[in-house]
């Protein structure tokens, strides 16, 4: 259990790294981290089917500005740890992983009060020159994300697994029912949260179109996919290079000073 927990703590610990020093890799969302917890703890099958339920839960969740969103990295790594290590699948996970996601997002408030200090203090040393002083204080931020997620993660696995699996398998079967009723409906929370950044009018039509491609077409998500990528190719190589050809063509018929008010 302790190389588990120390494996699983150092998935979170990287996780939360994605986007901060690697770059924007999708690392830290629950559909990649689902699997790997699942290579963890020998069941890979039941970690992509939770990480491809909490995707679809947090997949519109992003920190804009000074906000910060939910954990979704350690509350989607213990959820399907927890959920795997009790053998009560889905529901269990989703029970878990949103308060444990909103409990992590204080901890990482902290942290990024803490790392304001460094970053005056990689200006003092700017201005004195000093780049040993600047590269370190850089890097003690980064070292403080890795230990918000890896020493609870680590914790939690190490300490808490047996007694929040005895808990699980304590609960009733009806309560059990309520949470796998109630987690259906989350990941309908998801997809408006991502609706309601990026719908549109000219967006619309493809959203519908795909809506009845699996309606009434009965095409899986894999299908609809590649009809959507081919829609793009065509839309982006056919369609918008006769409309900048329109463009320059009405622009060229201008003469100066002219204004073409239709």
């Amino acid at each position: 259990m302790v190389a588990q927990a120390l494996m699983l703590g150092l998935i979170a610990g990287i996780g939360i790294l994605d986007g901060r020093i690697f770059g924007q890799m999708m690392f830290d969302r629950p559909l990649v981290t689902g699997m790997l917890v699942g290579i963890v703890l020998g069941d890979v099958e039941q970690g992509i089917i939770i990480g491809a339920q909490l995707e679809l839960i947090w997949m519109g969740i992003a920190g804009i500005g000074a906000a910060t969103p939910p954990d979704v990295v350690t509350g989607g790594i213990l959820g399907t740890a927890f959920a795997i290590l009790s053998g009560n699948g889905v529901e269990i996970a989703l029970a878990l992983a949103v308060p444990i996601a909103v409990l992590a997002q204080s901890l990482g408030v902290l942290v990024r009060i803490v790392n304001t200090y460094f970053a005056h203090k990689a200006d003092d040393f700017a201005k004195e020159a000093n780049f040993k002083g600047v590269a370190m204080a850089m890097w003690i931020p980064v070292c403080l994300f890795f230990l918000s997620t890896f020493l609870p993660t680590f914790l939690a696995i190490l300490i808490g697994a047996d007694k929040v699996t005895n808990l699980i398998n304590s609960i009733p079967a009806v309560v059990l029912e309520g949470l796998k009723v109630a987690g259906s409906l989350l990941p309908a929370i998801g997809f408006a949260l991502l609706m309601d950044m990026l719908f549109s009018k000219k967006v619309a039509p493809f959203f519908f179109l795909g809506f009845l491609a699996a309606s009434y077409a009965g095409l899986n998500i894999t299908a609809i996919a590649l009809f959507a990528a081919c829609i793009a190719i065509i839309l982006h190589f056919y369609i918008e290079p006769k409309r900048q050809e329109d463009i320059v063509s009405v622009q060229s018929n201008l003469t100066e000073g002219e204004i073409d008010f239709e």
